[in-house]
């Protein structure tokens, strides 16, 4: 029953006195991080490369101590405590399993390492085998070179396990594997945490994986928390520009548009605003926020959009148009069946809509979570 909480953390990697090429120094790669992570709670972490996350989740473990701020585990401060005595499991996304040990080896050197009796280690190998299914008893007695990338990944993951660790944190764990063994193994490891209920740090750059593992998303950019959320309150009501655009695939379409007399105008065309949002968006000049699934097609007062080519998406059962307007790249889902095209008539669904500040990233407004039901 753990809970893991991080209070102002900062970890810098540079000296105080060292300054960049470019004269300036590298920003932390924590600033004052800051986050919650509830009992049994699995927590993803997302954000570009470079933003943190690795270092965030090396924090938590003890493989790298902060200059500013404390970690807890529930109430007690871990802060300076060497990651061997935190009750930890790592699985990493090169596996980092002993090439000379069998499975079975694998399990046991932690057992064999704290001095503990055969026949306790016996015990805990034998249960975290049942745990992970039938089937995990044969990987036991063959060395890591037999095993392919899944069944690896499986081997690391019960090595963790069979220490019954207060948290789990994982980075990038099936990265490596093929498209169908990730699915595969992201349903077991998914299993696996419900299972336990063990407090977990899942590391991604994967947002569909981030969105299928975790209770809850952090977003990360350049060593700061940006935003924690369900998908719906980051992928609805983002806190700001960046975590609009980053959330979702294909991303969010941004257009510069100009409010007047009601209307949103834009070169080579307008649309009429509705009076709901005229009575919050003040006129003068804006951003336009539509994701993809946001435009209603062939409209009657839609602008032209010029189609620069159709994506068909089979599995999706979708197709992705293509077009430009002032110079921005414009998508719009229509179906599969959509026909080749020249032109297309769009309008934003206005209850989908987003508009942000001319400069920045400040949010004017977002659309609410959908009511589906």
């Amino acid at each position: 029953m753990t809970r893991v909480r991080l209070e102002k953390v900062v970890k810098e990697y540079d000296n105080a006195d060292q300054v960049t090429l470019t004269g300036y120094k590298h920003p932390p790669a924590l600033n004052e991080v800051s986050l919650d992570i509830k009992d049994g709670e699995t927590m993803s972490i997302v954000g570009p490369s470079g933003c943190g996350k690795s270092t965030l989740l090396k924090v938590v473990a003890g493989l790298e101590f902060p200059q500013k701020g404390h970690v807890y585990y529930n109430d007690f401060d871990i802060t300076e405590i060497k990651p061997q005595d935190r009750g930890v499991g790592m699985v990493f996304q090169d596996y980092a399993l002993y090439p000379t040990m069998k499975g079975k080896g694998n399990l046991a050197y932690y057992f064999e390492m704290h001095e503990q009796t055969k026949e306790e280690m016996e015990e805990r190998v034998r249960h975290t085998a049942q745990l992970m299914g039938v089937d995990f008893e044969l990987l036991l007695g063959r060395l890591p070179d037999t095993l392919s990338g899944g069944e690896k990944q499986r081997v690391a993951i019960a090595r963790c396990i069979v220490r019954d660790p207060m948290v789990f944190l994982m980075d990038e764990p099936i990265v490596n594997l093929d498209a169908k063994r990730r699915e595969q193994t992201r349903i077991e490891i998914k299993k696996l945490l419900r299972k336990f209920a063990i407090t977990t740090i899942y590391v991604t750059h994967d947002q569909q994986e981030a969105v299928f593992m975790g209770d809850r998303i952090t977003v990360m950019r350049q060593g700061i928390i940006e935003q924690i959320g369900t998908f719906d309150d980051l992928y609805y009501s983002p806190c700001n520009l960046f975590v609009a655009t980053f959330i979702g695939t294909p991303p969010l379409n941004i257009l510069p548009v100009e409010i007047i007399d009601g209307q949103v105008i834009m070169q080579g065309g307008h649309w009429n605003l509705p009076e709901t949002l005229a009575a919050v968006i003040r006129p003068g000049k804006t951003r336009m926020g539509v994701r993809p699934e946001g435009w209603q097609l062939n409209t009657p007062d839609g602008v032209l959009l010029p189609v620069s080519h159709i994506e068909r998406i089979p599995t999706e059962r979708a197709a992705f148009i293509h077009g430009s307007l002032l110079d921005t790249h414009v998508i719009a889902i229509a179906s599969l069946e959509q026909q080749e095209i020249k032109h297309i008539a769009i309008t934003p669904d206005w209850e989908r809509v987003y508009f942000f500040e001319q400069e920045g990233e400040g949010i004017i407004h977002t659309p609410s979570v959908p009511d589906f039901f």
